[in-house]
């Protein structure tokens, strides 16, 4: 609750500041819109979806991915997984989570809006690929995203993307059109306005969608490491992104919200929302030593 108050507070404070700089230079004169209230429906807008996302994210994760939840261990490996889990939920000091199995390739993720009541699932993939050792590491990984509160902090940042981008393409949007209906006495937006505003909103959601993803690739970096903190040594997490990679296990099966809280992400460059396997065992190595 605090993170989520901290960054609606810190998106607040800079909407006020970009507020204040319009008013002096008097955009909304120039715009013919009143900025103070596009600001709050830049606000309502740009936070809604990913709040709502967020909240709704361990149900949806349920159902898209036919996780099957352990309530009463049905067999050893089950039961092992679930001590696993309640351990590092022990001694991260969090709530026991939801422990699940989903069919699918080697993968697991973590998930839900609260620290004390999230949900981490493992994929079959992912146990008949990887020995104990590797999974239990795997495992750590998904708890430190809970521990670090990823789900929130990811749903916050892209919260404050969305913002900028309906604030700053409405903006745009009402000065080309202003520019191009100059000497009219028609009122109201017009077709300058909503051709600018969709083209910037597509072009400037890429753009956020790079931001987002680069505040992902780190949030790796740090899950990894805690793995490392939970196993005693960062051996078995390097074991496991090593196995993985030779797995080829890309998160193509994981919903796109789900993809980034995953063990294994995409392989492209500026949208991947995870790092190269090969730069996740290097930070590691560096870790070790």
């Amino acid at each position: 609750m605090k993170r989520i108050l901290l960054f609606v507070l810190t998106n607040i404070a800079v909407m006020v500041v970009v507020g204040i700089v319009t008013s002096l230079f008097g955009v909304g004169r120039y715009t013919g819109t009143n900025t103070g209230q596009l600001m709050i429906f830049s606000l309502i807008v740009g936070f809604s979806g990913s709040i709502i996302s967020l909240l709704l994210s361990k149900t949806m994760a349920k159902m898209s991915m036919g996780v099957h939840i352990i309530d009463q261990p049905r067999n050893a490996d089950e039961a092992w997984i679930v001590d696993i889990v309640r351990k590092f939920a022990d001694k991260a000091g969090i709530g026991m989570p939801d422990v699940g199995i989903y069919e699918g390739e080697p993968n697991a993720f973590a998930t839900g809006a609260f620290k004390n009541s999230a949900l981490v699932a493992v994929s079959t993939g992912l146990l008949r690929g990887m020995t104990r050792e590797e999974v239990e590491a795997v495992i750590g990984h998904e708890v430190a995203h809970v521990a670090n509160g990823d789900m929130v902090t990811m749903a916050l940042i892209q919260g404050v993307m969305n913002t900028f981008v309906v604030f700053a393409s409405r903006v745009i949007g009402s000065l080309v059109d202003g520019f191009l209906r100059r000497g009219s006495d028609s009122s109201g937006p017009g077709i300058g306005y909503y051709v600018t505003t969709i083209v910037l909103d597509i072009l400037f959601g890429f753009l956020a969608g790079i931001v987002v993803a680069w505040f992902s690739r780190q949030r790796e970096f740090r899950a990894d490491r805690g793995a490392a903190q939970f196993m005693g040594q960062p051996r078995s997490m390097i074991n496991a992104l090593a196995r993985l990679g030779g797995l080829h296990a890309d998160g193509a099966d994981m919903p796109k919200n789900l993809a980034a809280m995953g063990i294994a992400g995409s392989i492209g460059k500026l949208f991947a929302t995870h790092p190269p396997m090969e730069e996740r065992i290097a930070a590691l190595k560096a870790y070790q030593g």
